[in-house]
């Protein structure tokens, strides 16, 4: 969905706290999950090098990963769908392209675990995107949540694709990949409200005073980017979704 569409809270299963069966309704926990999404430009059709994924790359957008938390606990463990992420992924209303990047190229940060030849990296194959994410009440009143960076993440978007096209899932023009959530290393750069609130157990004071665990509804969620820093900077705009609460189930 492009930026300025609003969603509606989904319905899933959920299991209550202290049950062991779940009920349908909506979700309680309804969770952002700040990232960029690389298009594709040109196809892969089989197991890739970094370095010719990262050619199939045509530039990138901000994407946010709409995640419904309590749905996807139960999910994991014993379904098959995947409704958790299924109600929306609002994109930014600007490709930037990977040429317009270049100058903002930056080496990995430090990894625990190496990655394995396959996913070995010709070059610097991040870039210095600064991100802000803010949470903005019906009343008005906003608060930034995060402040972080692209080149935070453990794997670039070419390792990824490379990932996946190893097994032979095929790239065509105009697919999109979203990087997973854009965490840093301290509190004030993390990428989502699972992460922030610690599954919901640290609720985040806002500006107005008021506290949220997760979204709720009338919350919009504005995530704003930009490559470099200065005289020198690329701005990606911005990607707002705005919360409505759930339909009537028609049962």
């Amino acid at each position: 969905m492009v930026s300025g569409t609003e969603i509606r809270r989904p319905w899933g299963q959920i299991v209550p706290q202290g049950a062991e069966t779940p009920v349908f309704e909506p979700t309680r926990a309804f969770d952002f999950e700040l990232e960029l999404g690389a298009i594709i430009g040109s196809p892969l059709n089989g197991p890739a090098t970094v370095q010719q994924a990262d050619d199939a790359i045509f530039g990138y957008v901000l994407l946010n990963d709409w995640s419904a938390r309590d749905i996807q606990r139960w999910e994991y463990q014993t379904l098959g769908p995947f409704q958790a992420k299924a109600t929306a992924t609002t994109i930014g209303h600007w490709i930037v392209s990977k040429a317009a990047l270049e100058l903002f190229r930056t080496a990995a940060e430090p990894r625990d675990i190496p990655s394995l030849p396959y996913l070995k990296e010709p070059g610097p194959m991040f870039y210095d995107i600064g991100l802000h994410l803010s949470l903005i009440e019906q009343d008005a009143s906003e608060t930034e949540l995060t402040h972080t960076n692209f080149r935070h993440m453990y794997s670039s978007s070419a390792q990824q694709i490379a990932h996946y096209a190893a097994c032979g899932c095929p790239m065509r023009v105009g697919d999109l990949n979203g990087s997973g959530t854009i965490s840093g290393p301290s509190p004030k750069r993390l990428g989502c409200m699972l992460e922030m609130t610690k599954g919901g157990r640290s609720p985040i004071e806002l500006s107005s005073g008021r506290a949220r665990s997760f979204v709720e509804d009338g919350d919009t969620i504005r995530i704003s980017g930009a490559a470099g820093s200065g005289e020198a900077t690329i701005g990606f705009g911005e990607c707002v979704g705005r919360i409505l609460q759930a339909l009537d189930w028609p049962g």
